[in-house]
């Protein structure tokens, strides 16, 4: 905080002026690409072709949003991809809460042990060829499990909720155990409570990975029984793509007239992107909290 003699200064109201100017025009930044996004998703294809469209439509129309919702089974592809995000989110949370809490219990010889493992695995990976192997080895190609059971634990996560319960004070979980509480009552009456802050972060990181996750879908879902709704989406994408070079036939050029695919691909973003936007400000000061555990503290 700046002493109230340069706050009141001239050279300070200028500094003030200047800032707020400089923070306008970073917002801008960030959100401008976004905008703009919004603009050419309701925009017809063809007019926006011509380029010039910077804060409205001109040629507003729905075309883009009503070909996505027409085409595929998006309404099912998005029950999948909520329920991966709810089900892989909940199971990671917990399980790697589990792993935290183990690692933080001093009464455990393997804790270190344990946590040296899981460290190696942040920096060293069997490789997409020997997943692919062992996830087919398990049969869980073609199955919903495949979502969320690879990821159950996270070391990631598993030190975030770490650090946060050595915050925590020792004698809640004394007292508990001399009440005759086992550990897995302490972990869920006791410890998963006060880590909600911590939890709430890594709830967001965890279900924007599994939302906008795609590629795992490609593989290990071959027969297309459990798409997401990310992959009917760029399936739809690639289709207008490949519609729009095909354009010799009248039928498909009457279809297709007002489309394009950078109107479907700003459709697209939208689709993806919303909601996201609207759970990250219900979620902001759970996750800003929650990133700066074991910064360093004064």
């Amino acid at each position: 905080m700046r002493p109230p003699y340069i706050k009141n200064s001239i050279g300070g109201k200028i500094f003030d002026v200047f800032l707020v100017i400089f923070m306008l025009l970073f917002s801008f930044i960030m959100i401008y690409p976004f905008y703009n996004q919004l603009i050419i998703s309701l925009n017809e294809g063809l007019d926006t072709t011509r380029g010039g469209l910077y804060f409205y439509p001109r040629v507003p129309t729905l075309q883009n949003y009503v070909y996505m919702f027409k085409r595929g089974n998006l309404l099912r592809g998005a029950i999948v991809s909520i329920a991966r995000v709810i089900v892989g989110t909940a199971t990671t949370i917990f399980c790697s809460g589990i792993l935290a809490y183990v690692t933080t219990v001093k009464d455990f010889s393997g804790r270190r042990f344990m946590r040296i493992v899981y460290l190696i695995t942040m920096y060293f990976g069997g490789g997409m060829i020997p997943t692919y192997l062992l996830i087919s080895k398990l049969g869980l190609m073609d199955t919903f499990t495949v979502y969320w059971l690879p990821g159950l634990f996270n070391a990631y996560y598993m030190l975030l909720i770490a650090s946060y319960i050595y915050g925590l004070p020792e004698s809640l979980t004394e007292s508990a155990r001399i009440d005759g509480a086992g550990d897995l009552r302490i972990y869920i009456q006791i410890i998963l409570p006060l880590c909600l802050p911590v939890l709430a972060a890594i709830a967001v990181m965890a279900g924007v990975g599994h939302w906008n996750s795609w590629f795992d879908v490609m593989i290990y879902n071959p027969s297309g029984k459990w798409d997401t709704l990310q992959v009917h989406l760029r399936r739809i994408l690639l289709d207008v793509e490949q519609l729009q070079k095909l354009k010799s036939d009248q039928q498909q050029a009457a279809e297709m007239r007002k489309l394009t695919p950078e109107s479907i691909r700003a459709a697209t973003t939208m689709i993806v992107t919303i909601p996201i936007v609207i759970v990250y400000p219900l979620m902001q000061k759970y996750f800003v909290g929650g990133i700066t555990i074991g910064a360093v503290k004064g």
